[in-house]
């Protein structure tokens, strides 16, 4: 393997305090400390990393252009069971799994079904509007981009306690409809007038919200005429030669997956979790490998694209990549994300911690999305996702564990180190 000649960023004792930080290249990529990156060195950062964030395992792909020119899985898909993590273990993907189902709506969007800028209320069985500006619109940009106005999710949204281990579906009674229904119009009976914005008209500001991607998918199913999850089996999963993926946990077994598992930072241990599925699969319960989901990203990389089989057009797939929110709050495009590098500097946990600060550096960098999940109670679940692309050299990451990486300081710099460390090895190839 070539070696290549990089700046390291050294983030001893004041980021991670026994693993040396890794930085970027910079635009002619000359030398401040040489060393060379190959595959010994990788697997011995990320072995540390590993340790010292609490990850019990890691799968990974880099790919450069078309294709996957590094993957490997380090760790313990299962530590009790000393199973032990591939690029073929299946995991949960948490809400990276958005840019599936935004790329579902999409393709109808493609079949002239829609326009953009249209009302969702052409096709919704009830209306939906911000009960606060009643005579705005709504529009799909509006509901993929999360400019909705849509805000948060309450508790309501996720403790549906009867769905958390309900192994049967999807599909799953109540849901998409009437739950929606019930969730979003005033006089239903799961409705907290919290989930709007009751200062900016829909449009004027980009706020995180998994329920955007709910109406996503019912607008999938209302226009498609059959089940979101079918939809995407025919429409993304067959074409792409997806063959370990899906919304469905019994379609696999326990040998395939990987065991979520917490940190709990109060008492300083890793719990084991349990494997879940809930009402709300399209927002962040898919299941899948960093093989199967590195064909998902190189069609996107390559203007919708993989193995000549194409998915979606240029145009839409710029669309998507296309920054569509307003300054200030998130950067989102439709079912993209944009990200900067960033570490955690102040605090240890996002819950338990008075304070806490993230360095964001200020240009956006890396496009695609993330996924997490941190619970220990009323259930204990972990989950730690990232797929992202360079757009400056056509190169890509997926990154998956099965403990989160966004909730505590080690986990979140150690996910930094990593996606860097990895961006660093496509220069290469």
């Amino acid at each position: 393997m070539k070696k290549i000649i990089i700046y390291t960023w050294i983030f001893t004792l004041f980021i991670i305090s026994t693993i040396p930080a890794i930085v970027s290249e910079n635009g002619n990529n000359q030398i401040s400390n040489k060393i060379p990156i190959n595959d010994d060195f990788i697997d011995n950062i990320i072995i540390s990393l590993m340790d010292k964030c609490h990850f019990p395992s890691i799968s990974a792909c880099i790919i450069k252009n078309d294709e996957v020119v590094w993957s490997n899985g380090y760790g313990f898909s299962d530590i009790e069971e000393n199973n032990l993590a591939s690029d073929e273990t299946v995991y949960a993907i948490g809400s990276t799994t958005k840019t599936i189902t935004a790329t579902a709506l999409m393709q109808l969007y493609e079949d002239g079904h829609f326009n953009l800028d249209e009302d969702v209320n052409i096709f919704l069985p009830f209306e939906l509007r911000n009960p606060n500006f009643p005579d705005q619109p709504i529009t799909f940009r509006m509901i993929l981009s999360h400019t909705s106005g849509l805000t948060r999710d309450p508790q309501v949204y996720w403790l549906e306690v009867d769905n958390w281990f309900d192994y049967e579906g999807p599909p799953f009674d109540n849901y998409p409809m009437p739950w929606l229904q019930e969730y979003l119009t005033p006089s239903g009976n799961r409705y907290d007038p919290l989930i709007w914005d009751n200062e900016n008209l829909p449009g004027e500001k980009a706020q995180y919200a998994n329920i955007n991607y709910d109406i996503v998918a019912f607008l999938v199913e209302i226009i498609s005429e059959e089940p979101f999850y079918e939809y995407c089996e025919k429409n993304i999963f067959d074409p792409l030669d997806m063959k370990s993926t899906s919304f469905n946990i019994n379609n696999y077994n326990e040998e395939q997956l990987a065991t979520p598992y917490v940190w709990d930072y109060t008492e300083n241990i890793l719990l084991r979790g349990q494997h879940q599925m809930h009402i709300h699969y399209p927002v962040g319960f898919l299941f899948t490998t960093v093989i199967d989901l590195s064909h998902f990203l190189i069609a996107h990389m390559n203007n919708g694209v993989y193995n000549g089989t194409n998915i979606l057009r240029e145009t839409t797939v710029q669309e998507m990549h296309t920054i569509q929110t307003p300054t200030g709050g998130i950067t989102y495009g439709l079912g993209w994300d944009f990200r900067s590098r960033s570490f955690w500097l102040i605090g240890e946990h996002m819950f338990y911690s008075p304070y806490f600060y993230i360095f964001n550096f200020p240009r956006k960098i890396y496009s695609g999305h993330g996924g997490d999940a941190h619970m220990i109670s009323p259930y204990t679940y972990g989950v730690g996702t990232l797929m992202h692309m360079k757009e400056s050299d056509n190169s890509g990451v997926i990154i998956f564990s099965n403990n989160d990486f966004t909730f505590y300081k080690d986990g979140y710099n150690g996910k930094q180190i990593l996606q860097e460390l990895l961006f660093l090895n496509a220069i290469q190839y």
